[in-house]
């Protein structure tokens, strides 16, 4: 008798959790590829970001979510709205947990949302990495008494520890469908969006704590030579105080061309194409309350 060959299947994933838990590190690690940006400042993600993972059995196209915060500003707002609506879209819910830091207030927050959602909502308890194994089981035991999950999976999104595990049980709860997606795509976003939050994540990681997240790159032209594919981009960096833009800048230059280097060796090994960056640094003041500023760069007030 022949054995009956499984149906494929397709669905959406929200990977949900506070700023800083390893959302967008997780999800760069589920695809296999880079395709979000990360620092170890919270908030670092403003959009959702889609990443797809295409297999013979099933494709799962994960959305990065802004980690869900008290919001300070309307990009704050925002952000946690974005992260909120995606609730109502998708078919599983990952929510992402710090094993580092347990009883944290914002996982309090978050759970409050989860409960009475119908959709399946796994507990995936991250950097487990660094924690020992008798204190994992003890903090997996206290989640399992806040809330029923329909799974809970220790992983560690830095060393891929568990992941395996984590792919085989989503693929469980998506409904059978077609692919969304070709196979060979990871991301659905244009190469502006990754050439911008490219940019913007070495301005994070060079500037430390001097420049917060007060950082916008806007990229103002984007051309693709069709015989040779280079690609040439003119971006403004925008930031919100004139400190700011003199750290920017740097001495000379310096602190600029460090960024545009960082990001175009990154982008060409990304987009398989020469990339040749010009940067530019803006002042905004207050961008981030500023609803035609936050519109232009894409955050939208009618999601």
């Amino acid at each position: 008798m022949t054995e009956q060959k499984e149906k494929f299947r397709s669905g959406f994933v929200a990977l949900i959790g506070r700023p800083n838990v390893g959302k967008s590190t997780m999800l760069n690690a589920l695809v296999g590829q880079k395709i979000a940006i990360m620092s170890h400042r919270p908030q670092t993600t403003r959009n959702q970001i889609r990443g797809v993972l295409t297999t013979d059995e099933a494709q799962v196209v994960f959305i990065d979510t802004p980690g869900i915060h008290k919001p300070k500003h309307r990009l704050g707002e925002f952000m946690v709205e974005t992260a909120e609506s995606t609730l109502k879209e998708v078919d599983v819910i990952c929510w992402v947990c710090d094993a580092t830091e347990p009883n944290h207030s914002g996982d309090t927050f978050i759970l409050e949302k989860l409960r009475g959602i119908d959709t399946p909502v796994l507990c995936i308890l991250n950097k487990v990495d660094a924690v020992d194994k008798p204190n994992v089981l003890v903090m997996m035991d206290a989640l399992q008494k806040q809330m029923e999950f329909a799974e809970m999976i220790p992983v560690s999104a830095k060393d891929g520890t568990q992941l395996d595990v984590l792919r085989h049980a989503l693929v469980k709860y998506l409904p059978e469908g077609p692919k969304y997606y070709p196979d060979e795509m990871v991301t659905d976003h244009p190469e502006q969006f990754i050439i911008a939050e490219m940019i913007r994540e070495k301005v994070l990681r060079l500037t430390q704590e001097e420049v917060p997240h007060s950082v916008m790159v806007d990229i103002e032209q984007l051309e693709r030579r069709e015989t040779s594919g280079v690609i040439y981009a003119h971006a403004i960096i925008y930031t919100e105080r004139d400190s700011q833009k003199g750290i920017l800048i740097g001495k000379r230059g310096a602190m600029l061309k460090k960024v545009g280097q960082l990001a175009r060796q990154e982008l060409e090994g990304l987009l398989a194409n020469k990339v040749y960056l010009e940067l530019w640094v803006k002042v905004k003041k207050d961008w981030r309350n500023d609803p035609s500023l936050l519109h232009r760069f894409g955050f939208h007030e009618d999601r």
